[in-house]
């Protein structure tokens, strides 16, 4: 009896001895299984989709709708002086084969710019890129070309609204809200430079509301976004696009040389409203009251005002009273504090329709009724 329970006793401790060393080499050896999270092979794929770029995205939501815009217009020659070294150098027409016309001839001259749909065959462009041309081709995304109609264009906003002649569907772009944008927001321009379909650069939100006449042009009316996206040469009239592919901007503008990498778009809501009067009227209204206007800061109290620069004659500014010199405290109900409130104010207010605005002369306080008028009735004065 003693020897078998010696005997058992002398299995379990082998049995503990062997488990022990066992579970002693499993810890100081590495092991061959590396332990992973368990992951659903679906939200996995999910996963993987969702990673995909918001630009690829936003592009495909819209970039159907781009359209390249080839235009033809006749252009006639200046005059050349019959004098001119060019025409008694007798290496010219030697070298180049032919001799040049002695009299003012008209040429054809093409051009290209973007664009995009917006409505049932209803493009929306820069006034620019149209403007003057004797012929319109829009090419879209899938190859397809179209005859286009020029229904109107505002050279005062650069916007211009074309008509495509032939049958739908068409794609068309999402409009968005330019009012929601903020500093900071990406920004996506896609054009067809050079006929390249739907090339894309992305930046952000520089700027809002850049009054064109900080840029040195004084013969247009409206404000810009800046952004830092890239607008190439032959994108003007593209789309500006936010993050959701919606449409926020026209692109417009490039400015170059020191400093460069400025580039401007219209807000998308200014143009729905121009292209609006467009379609309905071949025209739009400009309302003004016939003054220019120069943005000043005092220094020694950080205070901006806005001060009248020239009234044009028999305008309805000069009609009211108002002088040049004049600081201009308040147009309807807005505190002015620069320019813009100004343009705004009376552009909201529409035309043949009196707004109050309150001026400051030397120390006096002084009130007026102005009734805008279109800007095209100011240039008839």
């Amino acid at each position: 009896m003693k020897t078998f329970r010696t005997i058992k006793s002398k299995k379990f401790s082998l049995k503990k001895i062997f488990f022990l060393s066992y579970l002693t080499l499993g810890l100081i050896t590495k092991p061959n299984v590396i332990s992973q999270p368990i992951v659903n092979q679906t939200f996995d794929e999910e996963s993987k989709i969702s990673k995909k770029s918001f630009i690829t995205k936003a592009i495909k939501k819209t970039g159907a709708s781009v359209v390249t815009i080839d235009t033809q217009r006749f252009v006639k020659n200046k005059q050349l002086s019959r004098d001119s070294r060019i025409f008694i150098d007798p290496y010219f027409e030697r070298f180049f084969g032919l001799q040049l016309p002695r009299e003012n001839q008209p040429r054809l001259e093409q051009s290209q710019g973007s664009g995009f749909i917006f409505g049932d065959g209803l493009v929306m462009t820069n006034a620019h890129v149209v403007n003057r041309s004797e012929k319109l081709i829009v090419g879209l995304s899938n190859g397809k070309k179209y005859k286009g109609e020029l229904i109107g264009q505002d050279l005062l906003t650069d916007i211009a609204v074309i008509k495509l002649k032939g049958k739908g569907p068409w794609p068309k772009a999402i409009l968005g809200d330019s009012s929601k944008i903020e500093v900071g927001d990406w920004a996506i321009a896609v054009g067809n430079p050079f006929g390249l379909e739907n090339t894309v650069t992305l930046g952000i939100i520089s700027n809002l509301n850049r009054n064109v006449s900080q840029l040195g042009i004084y013969d247009k009316k409206f404000e810009l976004i800046q952004t830092d996206a890239a607008i190439n040469p032959g994108n003007s009239g593209g789309p500006l696009l936010n993050s959701k592919g919606e449409v926020i901007g026209i692109n417009t503008l490039i400015r170059s040389g020191p400093g460069a990498g400025l580039s401007f778009a219209i807000p998308i809501n200014k143009a729905k409203d121009i292209a609006s009067q467009l379609i309905k009227n071949g025209r739009a209204i400009h309302p003004m009251i016939g003054i220019s206007l120069i943005n000043e800061t005092y220094f020694d109290s950080n205070k901006n005002v806005v001060r009248v620069g020239y009234v044009v004659p028999n305008s309805p500014a000069e009609k009211s009273g108002i002088y040049i010199d004049d600081i201009i405290l308040k147009v309807g109900k807005k505190d002015i504090n620069n320019s813009s409130d100004v343009i705004n104010e009376i552009s909201n207010n529409g035309i043949n329709k009196y707004i109050n605005v309150t001026i400051k002369r030397k120390n006096k306080i002084i009130k007026f009724k102005v009734k805008p008028t279109d800007i095209s009735n100011l240039s008839r004065k």
